[in-house]
Formats: structure tokens, C-alpha cells, sequence
């Protein structure tokens, strides 16, 4: 079909004004985009991908030894005489979703270590089970 025969098809509406309607607004373009805009077919995929490419590290196994110098770190620091020492603990929290976790680190001075209910306590009352710990750094005795 050539151009010519096309325009003679439309000549009664080609030059005719546009129709704005009085009842409704007319459509903002951000809205006017959003209906071509791909749909979510499987609502929760992007999230499932999302956390199956998120990393999370390992637990460490502490030999024998590593067990027993992070014991007397940790007696060195709750049994220092005087005010605590300032510490660095070092400890592993498993995560919630997947298998391994993250390492994490407390700044300050120890309250308690309760082996009563396996737990840290430090001063500003974070609690870190004893059984996560990794490393503990004494800064000042």
C-alpha cells in the first residue's frame, strides 16, 4: 500500500485537534511508562537470587592449643586486678538463613564471662557466647 493511499484512508481524522478530557487528569509520564514495564511473573524470585549470591564465611575449628591460649587470654582479662583491661573479642555469629556466618568484633571492657550460661558479657552489656569466640586482643593490663 503506497503513502498516498494510506493518507486518503485517514484524510477525515488526520487534521482534526486532539481530545483532552475534562473529567481526568491527564496520565503523568512516569505512570504512562509503567505500562510497558516488565511484571515480577514470580513474585519473591529477585529476593531468593538475591540471597543465594549473598557470602557468608566459614566457622573456624580451634585446634587444642588455639583453645587453650584463648583461655588464658580470656582468664588474663577477667581475673586482671584493678579496673578490666580494654579488649578486642573477636567472635563468630552463625547466620540465621544459611550455613556459616560472619566474624564480628567488641571493643571494650569485659563484665563476666559466665560459664554457667556460656556467655560474655561486656560492659556496655552485649552478651557473645563463649563457644563463638575466636580471638580476644588485650590492649592495656
Amino acid at each position: 500500500m503506497s503513502r498516498e493511499s494510506r493518507e486518503k484512508n485517514y484524510e477525515d481524522i488526520i487534521n482534526l485537534p486532539h481530545h483532552i478530557s475534562r473529567a481526568h487528569p491527564p496520565m503523568p509520564l512516569s505512570g504512562r511508562a509503567a505500562q510497558f514495564a516488565p511484571f515480577a511473573a514470580l513474585t519473591g524470585y529477585g529476593e531468593v537470587i538475591k540471597e543465594t549470591a549473598r557470602q557468608t564465611e566459614r566457622k573456624p575449628e580451634l585446634s587444642e592449643d588455639e583453645k587453650q591460649a584463648l583461655n588464658y587470654k580470656l582468664q588474663r582479662a577477667v581475673n586482671a586486678p584493678g579496673e578490666k583491661p580494654i579488649v578486642t573479642v573477636i567472635y563468630f555469629l552463625p547466620d540465621q538463613k544459611k550455613t556459616g556466618g560472619a566474624y564480628f568484633e567488641a571493643f571494650g571492657r569485659i563484665r563476666k564471662a559466665d560459664g554457667d550460661s556460656g556467655m560474655l558479657i561486656m560492659e556496655e552489656g552485649r552478651k557473645i557466647e563463649l563457644d563463638q569466640i575466636v580471638d580476644i586482643i588485650i590492649h592495656s593490663i
